[in-house]
């Protein structure tokens, strides 16, 4: 890899990295959702800075050329970001049944108390 894409790569990296901190500071984002893009983002800096590591890695775990090490890991990673949203979708699906079940009960509670005091009205006005 050339010194002047290592360079540009390590820039945009490092802009990427700026606009996730940012965007967690600002609170659009949550910290816990962003944490496979920062590690993601902390490893391909490693690599930029070290490119040799990824020839060694690749060949330490038997892939036989750094390119699909690359592709691997990009797998990887994007298996993480699904497992990652789907147990926020879960926790989420779980949260939304819950305050609906609540909005049921507090609507009919609601309805009950109205019906009485018009219940009431009634036999009072009627006295």
């Amino acid at each position: 890899m050339s010194l002047r894409l290592r360079v540009i790569l390590l820039v945009l990296l490092l802009i990427g990295m700026t606009v996730i901190v940012n965007m967690v500071r600002q609170r659009v984002l949550e910290l816990k959702y962003v944490l496979a893009w920062m590690f993601a983002d902390v490893i391909l800096i490693l690599f930029v800075l070290v490119p040799g590591l990824i020839k060694g890695l690749s060949s330490v775990l038997g892939i036989y050329s750094p390119m699909n090490m690359i592709f691997f890991l990009g797998f990887l990673l994007s298996l993480v970001i699904i497992f990652t949203l789907t147990v926020a979708l879960s926790k989420v699906t779980a949260s939304v049944r819950r305050m609906s079940q609540t909005i049921a009960l507090l609507e009919k509670r609601l309805q009950e108390q109205s019906e009485q005091d018009s219940v009431e009205t009634r036999t009072s006005q009627k006295l």
